[in-house]
């Protein structure tokens, strides 16, 4: 699996995390995935909910859309993003470039 697949209507994503930045941010590649650094620290599943609430933000999804499939407790995750609109497809298409610009959190 690279960085995104497509399983039907949904998409699989592949990320590297980074608990504990400065800010919040997509960062670019991170070999087979996409990193992103999150401000939320990595205790009691506060980095998991920071990380949905983040990609449904940046994406314009519903919680319910986005799923933490694999990953609960490791900085690499696959996320599940039910029947995303095509400008979050375009957004997640960029973000698996290796040549991503960083996408910060204001």
């Amino acid at each position: 699996m690279g960085c995104l697949e497509s399983r039907g209507e949904d998409l699989l994503l592949r990320i590297h995390v980074q608990p504990g930045a400065k800010s919040s941010a997509v960062v670019g590649r991170h070999g087979d995935a996409v990193k992103i650094r999150l401000r939320a620290r990595p205790v009691e599943g506060a980095a998991n909910a920071a990380l949905c609430a983040f990609l449904c933000d940046r994406l314009g999804l519903s919680r319910r859309q986005v799923e933490l499939l694999r990953g609960d407790s490791a900085r690499d995750k696959v996320i599940v993003i039910h029947a995303p609109g095509g400008a979050a497809r375009a957004l997640l298409r960029e973000w698996t470039q290796d040549s991503s610009p960083a996408t910060e959190n204001p």
